[in-house]
């Protein structure tokens, strides 16, 4: 692949954890402008080079980094805008609600054993009391002269654990005019319950909701399963993937008439993986409830599984372990062997992957995929109709300060697995430690907006920079 280089040109610095880097056109106004949504609750947007406060709803967000030594997950993780935003001023957040923190669904960490059945079907039980928090998806409006007030909640998830709720987590298609909510599996590691699996469950999906319907219910019930919904929230919904682990965002590339959508699968041990599909058949929600109420299975000919919690990548999940006799080497299990070969011909397979650990000189170890754009500008040209990937950091031990990755790929005509190229860029961070935690762009996808942080830790504040990827 060509080899491509670029500079980062800094917009605004001081900030919290970005989450979300997107641009939209503010009523009345006449130019785009680029908003930032931070982990810990606020919204900003940059006028005239001036950061602008949009909205603060730090006190509706859960008490972040109170344990795990400051690492989160959790807080405010979507932000997206109304197509006719210019016009109704709608737009939605999701986040996780103040003051509904829970003991967890399991009181110890999990690793599947494949020796002991048990670890490999275990249950979410008692879920009104064994969960960590609620997220929630909500409607917010900014009327003409006013400030943005809530309208109406949209959906309520109970999340067994704090990690995989997802990030850059709603987006609205291009193709259907519909807000794309992705959720992660619900967390711990290994997926323990098998959520991404199993249809009935919220956890591990893509979905999009139809926010043109009215459902007339501001309080939606708390739920974990499609089947616990209202039905007039069910009609609202269609799924388009499942066999999730966690996603940053979905991006759509315009082709002739068609969209191709791109999405990153976030890894476990072993290797991250960017995935594309173009048309597809979404399955109604209550098309899926009714099916398992007739204990059958709705048709999944044209569904899009990504083939977690069995398969990571190209690769069956594995075990990672090192080796006892040769600390250099790494041994792997297969985790979940029969579920494997069950999924096997039904996932779909990944437009390029690259690995936690890499020997080869121009490729890089990966920590975790943070965002995923294509990218039509033509400023830099051999980044033109490639899809444009983060790394949080690289995991060589001799990268201190930590450092995050910018990649690219492109699909293949013949559909094969792709390779990927390091972007050089040549901002110098200095001593201070530069995560890259977030990935954006503008409305026509021809420019690039990326988040870095300067601690792993939610709790350190004011250590962000957001910078524009330019020539």
């Amino acid at each position: 692949m060509i080899k491509a280089k670029v500079r980062l040109r800094p917009i605004v610095s001081k900030i919290n954890l970005p989450t979300v880097l997107k641009t939209t056109i503010l009523p009345g106004d006449s130019k785009e402008r680029l908003f930032i949504a931070t982990q810990v609750g606020e919204i900003f947007y940059i006028r005239d080079g001036v950061i602008r406060t949009f909205l603060d709803i730090r006190p509706r967000i859960i008490k972040l980094g109170a344990s795990g030594g400051g690492y989160d997950e959790r807080g405010l993780l979507g932000l997206a805008f109304h197509p006719e935003f210019y016009y109704n001023g709608l737009f939605y957040l999701h986040y996780s609600v103040a003051g509904t923190q829970g003991p967890g669904a399991l009181s110890k960490s999990f690793s599947p054993d494949p020796c002991d059945p048990k670890t490999l079907n275990l249950r979410w039980i008692n879920r009104e009391t064994q969960y960590d928090h609620m997220d929630t998806v909500e409607e917010w409006i900014l009327p003409s002269n006013g400030q943005p007030q809530k309208r109406r909640t949209l959906l309520n998830l109970r999340r067994p654990f704090s990690n995989h709720n997802g990030v850059n987590s709603l987006n609205f298609s291009p193709e259907t005019g519909k807000l794309v909510l992705t959720t992660g599996d619900g967390g711990s590691g290994y997926d323990p319950f098998n959520l991404s699996q199993n249809d009935m469950e919220i956890a591990g999906k893509i979905i999009e909701i139809d926010v043109d319907k009215n459902t007339f219910n501001q309080n939606p019930p708390v739920v974990t399963r499609f089947n616990e919904l209202p039905v007039p929230i069910q009609e609202t919904l269609t799924v388009i993937a499942k066999g999730v682990r966690n996603i940053p965002g979905i991006s759509f590339q315009r082709f002739y008439n068609q969209y191709i959508k791109y999405v990153g699968n976030v890894g476990q041990d072993l290797v991250e993986s960017i995935f594309s599909f173009g048309p597809n058949k979404p399955i109604p929600v209550p098309q899926l409830v009714q099916a398992f109420l007739m204990k059958s299975e709705a048709d999944q000919a044209e569904f899009i599984n990504f083939g977690w919690r069995a398969w990571e990548g190209v690769f069956p999940t594995p075990i990672v372990r090192g080796c006892s006799a040769n600390p250099t080497l790494d041994e792997n299990t297969i985790a979940y062997y029969n579920e494997a070969i069950k999924t096997s011909v039904r996932r779909l397979q990944p437009v390029t992957s690259y690995f936690h650990k890499d020997p080869r000189p121009d490729k890089f170890g990966g920590t975790a995929l943070t965002g995923v754009q294509a990218y039509m500008g033509t400023r830099i040209p051999a980044l033109t109709g490639s899809v444009v990937f983060t790394d949080l950091a690289r995991k060589e031990e001799s990268q201190s300060p930590a450092r995050g990755v910018l990649a690219y790929t492109r699909i293949r005509t013949d559909c094969k697995l792709n390779d990927f190229s390091v972007i050089e860029t040549d901002y110098n961070f200095g001593s201070q430690s530069a995560y890259y935690v977030s990935l954006g762009t503008n409305l026509n996808q021809t420019k690039l907006f990326l988040g870095s942080y300067g601690s792993m830790k939610v709790t350190d504040l004011n250590q962000g920079t957001i910078f524009e990827i330019v020539p």
